[in-house]
């Protein structure tokens, strides 16, 4: 674990890359945008005017950066451990006025406790992305985020969260929309997909050593392994110490979890 360091590769268009990446997100995930609207207003409503988010799983710092934006009296710490995506959010968005803390760590094995304190975060967001934790991994992060958010704090996961094995119609319904969807946006609508953003990534001059310890770090990793569905990421907060546990916003199986400590 450590702060990340600043990338300063010259001749990289930083913001750039976080634009096709944000591109390349939609395309699997249309409504991506309503869903970070949706959860920065339960912000709007819970926050004081002084506070704290966690952005777990960060990646560049989508969250961050939309969170920042909107709440002048916020403060972000974004952790994540793919060394790539971080260079590529802190060399577009820096630590925008000392509001920013970038952090390398991975979640997988890094205590939050001992990093961040107990009750000193007021909210905790994640999007599309803790789905890459193996499910022990993904028990222990959410016992350590019980601990970490203060109370009246809250814990907004975005993903997508299986519906449960009994209920096979609603499964495969979305599992066919999910198809025709992707086709729509990289087949017809020619949006760049997850394997060609990253084929170009690692051909930018000066990336080679990240493109190569993102490889170290993440290409023996599944997605699907243990991958839980959505009753088991709401017993996961209960059990955590979460005392009110829902959906607070959905579309199919993308849902927002909300916990609230």
């Amino acid at each position: 674990m450590n702060d990340t360091p600043q990338h300063t590769q010259a001749g990289i268009d930083w913001q750039t890359w976080l634009d096709r990446w944000d591109v390349q997100q939609a395309g699997y995930l249309p409504d991506r945008e309503a869903r970070f609207d949706a959860m920065l207003d339960v912000l709007d409503y819970l926050m004081p005017e002084q506070w704290t988010a966690l952005d777990l799983a960060s990646g560049p710092g989508c969250i961050s950066q939309r969170l920042l934006a909107r709440f002048p009296g916020a403060r972000c710490i974004a952790i994540d451990y793919d060394p790539l995506l971080l260079a590529i959010g802190q060399g577009a968005m820096g630590n925008v006025g000392g509001r920013l803390r970038w952090i390398e760590a991975d979640l997988a094995a890094v205590d939050l406790v001992d990093m961040l304190g107990e009750g000193k975060i007021d909210a905790v967001l994640s999007t599309t992305a803790l789905h890459w934790l193996p499910g022990a991994s993904l028990w222990r992060v959410c016992a350590q985020l019980g601990k970490v958010v203060r109370p009246g704090g809250v814990f907004l996961n975005g993903d997508n969260m299986d519906f449960a094995n009994h209920l096979p119609t609603f499964q495969q319904m979305t599992k066919a929309r999910y198809e025709q969807q992707q086709a729509e946006s990289f087949k017809k609508n020619g949006i760049e997909d997850w394997e060609q953003w990253w084929k170009a990534v690692r051909q930018v001059p000066g990336l080679e050593a990240l493109a190569g310890e993102r490889e170290a770090r993440f290409g023996h990793r599944k997605s699907e392994e243990n991958r839980p569905n959505y009753d088991t990421h709401k017993t996961m907060l209960q059990n955590a110490g979460f005392r009110e546990v829902d959906t607070i916003w959905q579309h199919r199986d993308n849902r927002i979890l909300m916990g609230v400590r």
